[in-house]
């Protein structure tokens, strides 16, 4: 229970209209919280009757979805590839028919190829007419959303489309590739021009500290370094320890921000 504030999903208060609501709404945490030990088809009609419906009965919602676990059913969920995991925790949140589908962090550990089905599974069902509110900590993936609200720390940053916060950044952002990465991070966080440095996957990502609209230059040649990224690393690099480490908030993106 909350020790203060208040929170309304589809009008109704969470705390008064707890059960009212626990049937309107299907829920999927980030970590995968079915039972391990029974079968594909012994989950799903579980929470089928927790909610007073059948498998049978709302086969048609979930058949996208459950066509692909079918050759699948008797086999453990403990047994699943962590795509199929996910695809199961999926069809369990939706057996019942939610007005909206809650999915926490849906796809965290997922390989690349399970996450790009999993959102395919998601535009379907948007076209198809359900509500979801998605949180991700992967800007791609809030790219594919109507509307995006960036969180830190608990507190609302912005909430917009996807095309109109991209465009609020005012300054010029650059994706840099290196051989050697190391050394190009530090060369880029040395750099006069970089305002911040960020490493993504195989990438950087780099702002740089004059506005897009006062850089009369390409926003290529706003960023240069004095030195080429994949040069060897500079002396004075060499000679002390980097001032950010992976546990410090400069680290990656900015510590706790999440698109919800």
């Amino acid at each position: 229970m909350p020790d203060r504030g208040r929170a309304r999903v589809l009008g109704r208060d969470v705390v008064a209209d707890l059960w009212d609501l626990r049937r309107r709404i299907g829920y999927m945490p980030g970590r995968f919280s079915l039972y391990p030990d029974l079968s594909v088809d012994e989950n799903l009609r579980f929470f089928a009757s927790v909610f007073g419906t059948t498998v049978e009965r709302e086969r048609s919602h979930i058949a996208p979805i459950y066509n692909q676990l079918e050759p699948f059913k008797g086999r453990r969920a403990a047994a699943l590839s962590g795509g199929m995991k996910q695809k199961l925790a999926l069809c369990c949140a939706l057996v019942h028919r939610p007005e909206i589908l809650l999915l926490d962090e849906p796809t965290t550990g997922v390989d690349a190829v399970s996450r790009h089905e999993f959102w395919d599974l998601l535009a379907d069902l948007k076209k198809a007419g359900q509500t979801i509110v998605v949180s991700t900590p992967y800007m791609d993936e809030a790219d594919r959303c109507d509307r995006v609200a960036l969180m830190q720390g608990g507190r609302l940053l912005a909430v917009d489309t996807p095309q109109a916060i991209a465009q609020s950044f005012d300054r010029p952002l650059l994706a840099v590739r290196a051989a050697r990465r190391y050394p190009a991070l530090l060369a880029l966080r040395e750099s006069p021009h970089a305002h911040a440095v960020y490493p993504f996957a195989t990438l950087f990502t780099t702002s740089t500290r004059e506005p897009a609209s006062r850089c009369r230059r390409s926003p290529a040649s706003c960023a240069r370094s004095s030195h080429r990224a994949d040069s060897p690393t500079p002396a004075s690099s060499r000679r002390r320890r980097p001032s950010r480490t992976p546990s410090s908030p400069g680290w990656g993106a900015p510590e706790g921000t999440r698109a919800a």
